[in-house]
C-alpha cells in the first residue's frame, strides 16, 4: 500500500468528496438537537459518506455476527490543532482505535464513531473531517456501524472531540499476551520515532524546517496481519507507543514482567529533521508521541526475518531491533549511548506534550 504526503491525500479527498450545499456554514446547538438539523447534518454526511448496511438501519446500535475471540477497545481523540501537517483528527481517531486492535493480536472489522461538537465549528472543517474518516476506514478495511453526536455550546469544547470504539476477530496465530515476553526476546520498532509529535509542535511553536514534517498516522493493521500469517506465536507481544512514548511503553513492560530491557541509541531510528526539532525544544525522541509505528517483542531467532519483512512494506521501511530483554535491573530500562555510556529509562512524568492525540 503506497503512502500518500499530505498534499496528495488532500486532493484526492476533495477530489472524490465535494461538500454538499448545506443549509449553515458553521455548527449551531439545533445541531445537536435531535431534530430537524441533526437529521440534515448526519443525512449529508455522515451517513451517505460512511454508507454500508448496518449503518443504513441508522439505529442507536448494531447487531454484529462474531465468531470465536473478540478483541474490544475504545479511545477519545482531543488532539490540538485537529488539523496538522500528514493528517487531521478524523484519520485520526480511525487509525488509533484500529492500531490498538491489531495490538491485541485482532483483525479489526467495526467501529463506532461519537462526536462531540463545538457551537461554531465552521462546516467545512466537519466535512474535512469526516471525509478522512471515509478515507481512513477504507484504508484500513473498517465500517463503522454506529454512533453519535453532541453539540456543546461556544467555547465549552475545542472545536471537536472524537470517540471511537473497536471490535475485531482475533487472529488465528496470534497468542500476544505480556506473559510470554521472556529472557532473550528482541525488541523491535517498526519505523522512525517521534514523527507525530513533532509534526504537531511543529505547527503549534511556529517552527520552520527545509520539509515539512508530517505526522506518522497511519493504520498498522494490515502489516500486524502479515507478521502474525509468517511468525504466529513468535511474537510475544506488540504495543503502539502514542501518549509516553517508547520510552514510557517499554518502562511499563519491564515493570510488569519483573524483568530488564536493554536498548541501544545507534539502533533508534529517528529522522534527521525530527532528531533536530525534538533537540531544538529540549525533548527526549524516547518520550515523544507516535501515531503510526509498533513495538514488538519477538523470539531472538525470527527477530531479523521479522525486521527485514518489516523494512519490505511501506510505514516500516526504517524498522530496528533495538535491543532485548534481560534478567539484570529488574523492572528497569538501560539505555546505552552512542559514546557507550549507560542510563536508566524512567517512565515519563507529568505530560511532555499536552493534547497530542
Amino acid at each position: 500500500m503506497s503512502v500518500l504526503s499530505q498534499k496528495e491525500k488532500k486532493i484526492k479527498m476533495q477530489l472524490s468528496c465535494p461538500m454538499p450545499k448545506l443549509d449553515f456554514d458553521m455548527i449551531t446547538l439545533g445541531h445537536g438537537s435531535g431534530g430537524l438539523l441533526t437529521n440534515r447534518l448526519l443525512d449529508s454526511g455522515v451517513f451517505d459518506l460512511l454508507k454500508n448496511d448496518l449503518l443504513d438501519q441508522r439505529h442507536d446500535g448494531a447487531t454484529l455476527e462474531l465468531q470465536g475471540k473478540t478483541a474490544f477497545t475504545t479511545d477519545s481523540f482531543v488532539i490540538s490543532p485537529i488539523f496538522f501537517p500528514g493528517g487531521n483528527i478524523g484519520e485520526l481517531a480511525v487509525n488509533g482505535t484500529v492500531n490498538d486492535l491489531a495490538m491485541c493480536g485482532a483483525i479489526p472489522q467495526y467501529l463506532s464513531l461519537s462526536f462531540i461538537l463545538e457551537e461554531g465549528l465552521p462546516m467545512q472543517a466537519f466535512w474535512d473531517v469526516l471525509v478522512a474518516i471515509k478515507f481512513a476506514c477504507e484504508e484500513a478495511g473498517v465500517q463503522v456501524v454506529t454512533g453519535d453526536t453532541k453539540v456543546v455550546e461556544r467555547g465549552k469544547g475545542d472545536k471537536i472531540f472524537i470517540n471511537t470504539t473497536g471490535i475485531g476477530q482475533l487472529h488465528p496465530s496470534a497468542a500476544i499476551d505480556i506473559s510470554r515476553v521472556k529472557v532473550g526476546d528482541k525488541i523491535i520498532v517498526s519505523d522512525n520515532l517521534a514523527t507525530h509529535g513533532m509534526a504537531i509542535m511543529s505547527v503549534r511553536e511556529g517552527l520552520e524546517f527545509e520539509t515539512t514534517i508530517e505526522s506518522d498516522t497511519r493504520n498498522l493493521n494490515h502489516i500486524v496481519r502479515d507478521l502474525l500469517d509468517e511468525f504466529g506465536d513468535q511474537i510475544h507481544l506488540l504495543r503502539d507507543p502514542t501518549r509516553g512514548g517508547v520510552g514510557t511503553v517499554l518502562t511499563e513492560i519491564a515493570r510488569d514482567t519483573s524483568l530488564g530491557i536493554d536498548i541501544r541509541q545507534k539502533d533508534i531510528p529517528v529522522d534527521e529533521q525530527v532528531y533536530g526539532a525534538c533537540s531544538l525544544l529540549g525533548l527526549d525522541p524516547l518520550y515523544v508521541a507516535n501515531e503510526g509505528i509498533f513495538i514488538a517483542i519477538v523470539e531472538a531467532e525470527c527477530a531479523e526475518k521479522v525486521r527485514d519483512q518489516l523494512r519490505g512494506q511501506a510505514g516500516s521501511q526504517h524498522a530496528s531491533i533495538i535491543g532485548e530483554v534481560v534478567s539484570d535491573h529488574s523492572r528497569q530500562v538501560v539505555l546505552t549511548s552512542e559514546i557507550g555510556g549507560r542510563r536508566v529509562v524512567n517512565m515519563l512524568v507529568g505530560e511532555q506534550l499536552p493534547r497530542i492525540c
